[in-house]
């Protein structure tokens, strides 16, 4: 999935990155400050609402979208008191995902980065 999103945002304009664990996640969020993370609850190293957690201590101003299994209401909830902007249910729809994250990086001074973790 995240080499599909990676596909998607590239060919949109975006500068992208891709973590295939939590540990590179953070290393990422750390040395490029994306603009914006899309971000899987299940990630392997870590859960995503830690990782939320790291993000948010490392920039408040990172934009986050997490993508969540079914059936994961109560995390939703706590992902969104710690910051995250939105979620979508996997299976989600790639246009609908596309939509958001143009919707999240367009105004404002943006570099169009961010940081793809699944």
């Amino acid at each position: 999935m995240r080499i599909l999103l990676m596909e998607v945002f590239s060919s949109e304009g975006y500068t992208t990155f891709q973590a295939s664990n939590g540990k590179l996640a953070l290393e990422i969020v750390r040395n490029e400050s994306p603009d914006l993370v899309l971000l899987d609850m299940k990630i392997p190293g870590m859960d995503g609402l830690e990782i939320l957690k790291h993000v948010k201590a490392i920039n408040r101003d990172i934009k986050v979208i997490m993508m969540t299994a079914y059936g994961e209401l109560d995390m939703i909830k706590e992902a969104t008191e710690l910051g995250a902007l939105m979620h979508f249910t996997k299976p989600f729809d790639i246009d609908e995902m596309r939509m958001a994250v143009n919707m999240q990086l367009r105004g404002g001074e943006s570099n169009n980065r961010y940081a793809i973790g699944s």
